[in-house]
């Protein structure tokens, strides 16, 4: 029989990727719901507990009370918002990090997809930390940008209006204040004692993403050179389907769009014996939301993790 699928929020830029990803599968029914009843709540309280899988691609607050309107045991949720990504009765859904996080993904009812900055974030840093070449006290800093579909509907429609300010045509750098939300989650999954630095931009392309953190290796608990932290990671994801250590990166130019419309993510290591510079590149769409989402639950569905993921290949 099919799985039922509904996708809460599925008039947002993530729960429209969802469903085309998942809208030509045989083996799913997608649940929709009416447009003039997609603010009621007894509606959307139907179709959820009357799912086997449902997404919540809503605000943070919205995915909680979203949650507490499940009253059916078997219905499993994944949700794409910031809310639950550091509970711990919650799986992190981001299974290249570890054995025991695709583990807990597989045997959970609740999972949360990571945010699009985190995800590029973790895969740098969890695996330094992990094997005990990064201190969990190092003062980290990270630079990102981001296209900006990834501020939502309201910021898609401020870069696509004809009358724009001229600011909306350079990098804009946001987040000054060190309080973005994905922060906690950022030091959280990545074992850190400390939150990073963390300084965001979003840019006049409309997807595609580049997250970097500068490290000095005198700074870390073992001297390695950067050739050696490419060799690390690149052992540390060989066997994983979407995460592609490039070969060691020289001078040269990289493009945050290059992954457009893929579940996919490039890690570039680049410098010398006194300073590295990894660089995580995704679709803030694609890894960094629908496709992530898509990933887990074919995990959780016990399914080729690729399923309806084949445009990333």
């Amino acid at each position: 029989m099919k799985k039922t699928v509904y996708i809460d929020g599925q008039e947002g830029t993530t729960g429209l990727k969802i469903v085309q990803r998942l809208e030509k599968r045989d083996d799913l029914e997608l649940i929709k719901i009416e447009e003039h009843l997609r603010k009621e709540v007894n509606e959307r309280k139907k179709l959820m507990n009357q799912s086997d899988y449902t997404f919540l691609c809503l605000p943070d607050e919205a995915a909680r009370e979203a949650v507490s309107l499940i009253d059916n045991e078997q219905v499993k949720v994944i949700d794409a918002s910031t809310a639950h990504r550091t509970h711990p009765d919650w799986a992190y859904g981001f299974p290249e990090l570890s054995a025991s996080h695709r583990a807990k993904i597989e045997g959970s009812k609740r999972v949360a997809v990571p945010g699009c900055y985190a995800s590029g974030f973790a895969a740098l840093v969890y695996p330094l930390v992990a094997v005990g070449i990064l201190p969990k006290d190092y003062p980290v800093t990270c630079h990102a940008v981001s296209g900006y579909s990834g501020g939502g509907k309201s910021t898609i429609q401020a870069y696509e209006a004809q009358s724009r300010s001229t600011a909306y045509d350079a990098p804009r750098l946001y987040g000054l204040n060190q309080k973005h939300k994905h922060l906690k989650e950022m030091q959280a999954v990545s074992n850190l004692a400390y939150p990073p630095i963390f300084n965001p931009s979003i840019a006049d392309f409309y997807q595609g993403m580049l997250v970097s953190i500068p490290l000095h290796t005198r700074f870390l608990t073992e001297q390695r050179t950067a050739q050696e932290i490419h060799q690390l990671l690149e052992k540390y994801y060989q066997k994983t389907t979407f995460i592609d250590v490039q070969p060691f990166a020289t001078n040269e130019f990289l493009a945050a769009n290059a992954l457009v419309d893929t579940n996919k993510m490039d890690i570039i290591v680049s410098g010398h014996e006194d300073q590295i510079l990894l660089v995580a590149r995704l679709d803030n769409l694609g890894k960094g939301a629908s496709g992530a989402a898509v990933q887990c639950l074919n995990i959780m569905m016990g399914m080729d993790e690729r399923t309806s993921l084949i445009d990333s290949f």
